[in-house]
């Protein structure tokens, strides 16, 4: 299969092209909100079907940390439970131009009118988390980290991370610098003013966009010495986030006006867990091969390539796969499954009518007619599919992180039983092979 299949947005030039031909002819299409109908002369962007807010009882806020003055940094983006009333400023979903430009080139179209059609559509779009909001002490929350998927970045998924933040969990959604982002970047010292003292009004920023695949080039090498760096950039911001619960003082290099020391003793060790979608889910299970300090993960709508084979017999910690109905084929299934034997955890369900893209943020970014016919949207309505995932996400971490919450009434969904739910998975596998996960 074509390394196209796995990509994030694999779909989303099509979108692009169309809307910006219906936009020139003036045509309006019937899978554009109301409001994304606007003349392309408005200068405002048009404002989306918004991204869902977190349904737990805490208030979200989300910052971003960047650490050291080197790609060997970390850098995430934080969504946590928040003190409310200290901060009103909403969350940029795509915090700046330079992502069109990543994504644009990730999807094969020219990056002006890459650039100008995402910023017109999503330039606007706020996810619901407030910025910078001071951080709420006092309790001891579980840890999640986030790896993102192929082509993606750290707050394409702010849906999925931002309710986990509501229920009490603090989420840190890795940027991968493997060159398997869109776009990304670090902060460096410009040479110029070295000698000067303020060293954060002397940096400037070196971007990292997405490489593709070379003519002739096989991509397991590539994705396998990727998954390595993504591994390594999830284990450094958990050593950087424990590290921060312990009192080691943090420079953020971004200069954001955010107390760190709030974090102090609020993240609970002995509860974290790792999750991602596709390549991030990928990388997940490698991160449980590599670090017992993760007790659970969950792979969304997993991409097995990228593994090796040892990696399946290391992994002793519980697993949860959850599926779209529409990505899945028998050898990923199959990798999926090399991962079971006697008494190890691992957990299957598929959401029926899913696609692979219900799962980034752009599903709630579109409407019905485009979003189908481009697959960033299947036959279940986006807010019940992230709905299950969600749910079934929080009774796994419940069950395995060992939490004192109330995640268990949806621990059916965890077996595959309810509304759009299936056991396991949908596809029909050699008859040879025993389906043992469920």
């Amino acid at each position: 299969m074509q390394s196209s299949k796995f990509h994030l947005l694999f779909h989303f030039r099509y979108w692009l092209l169309w809307t910006s031909i219906g936009k020139l002819g003036e045509i309006k299409l019937a899978g554009l909100s109301v409001n994304a109908q606007m003349e392309m002369g408005s200068k405002s962007s048009a404002k989306l079907n918004g991204i869902p807010k977190g349904k737990g009882p805490y208030s979200v806020g989300c910052t971003d940390l960047m650490t050291d003055y080197t790609i060997q940094g970390s850098f995430f983006r934080l969504y946590y439970p928040s003190q409310n009333g200290t901060s009103s400023e909403e969350t940029k979903w795509i915090p700046s131009s330079e992502y069109y430009r990543g994504l644009a080139d990730f999807l094969n179209v020219y990056r002006v009118l890459g650039e100008t059609f995402f910023q017109y559509y999503v330039g606007s779009v706020t996810c619901p988390a407030k910025w910078n909001a001071a951080f709420k002490p006092g309790e001891k929350y579980p840890l999640i980290i986030f790896s993102h998927g192929l082509g993606a970045f750290r707050t394409i998924y702010s849906a999925i991370c931002i309710e986990m933040a509501s229920q009490g969990f603090i989420v840190a959604a890795v940027e991968h610098r493997d060159e398997s982002s869109s776009a990304t970047y670090y902060r460096k010292e410009n040479p110029v003013f070295e000698a000067q003292e303020e060293a954060t009004e002397n940096l400037e920023d070196e971007w990292i966009y997405y490489r593709k695949l070379k003519r002739g080039e096989q991509e397991f090498p590539l994705r396998h010495q990727q998954l390595q760096q993504r591994t390594e950039e999830c284990i450094k911001a958990l050593d950087l986030i424990l590290g921060i619960n312990n009192g080691n003082h943090v420079v953020n290099v971004l200069s954001l006006n955010f107390d760190w020391t709030l974090l102090k003793e609020s993240i609970d060790g002995d509860r974290i867990a790792v999750m991602g979608h596709s390549f991030g889910a990928a990388t997940a299970i490698k991160t449980l091969s590599k670090d017992v300090r993760f007790k659970c993960g969950i792979a969304l709508d997993a991409w097995m390539l990228p593994l090796d084979d040892d990696v399946y017999s290391r992994v002793e910690q519980p697993l949860l796969f959850i599926n779209s109905e529409k990505f899945q084929w028998v050898s990923n299934v199959l990798k999926m499954k090399k991962l079971d034997s006697t008494g190890k955890i691992r957990k299957m369900i598929t959401i029926k009518g899913s696609v692979h893209q219900s799962f980034p943020d752009f599903t709630f970014l579109t409407g019905n007619f485009v979003g189908k016919i481009f697959k960033l949207k299947g036959e279940i309505d986006p807010n019940i599919a992230i709905d299950i995932s969600n749910k079934a996400s929080l009774a796994f971490l419940q069950k395995h992180l060992g939490l004192k919450k109330d995640f268990d009434q949806w621990d059916a969904l965890v077996d595959g039983e309810g509304h759009n739910v299936i056991p396991g998975t949908n596809i029909d596998l050699p008859s040879t092979q025993p389906e043992t996960l469920e």
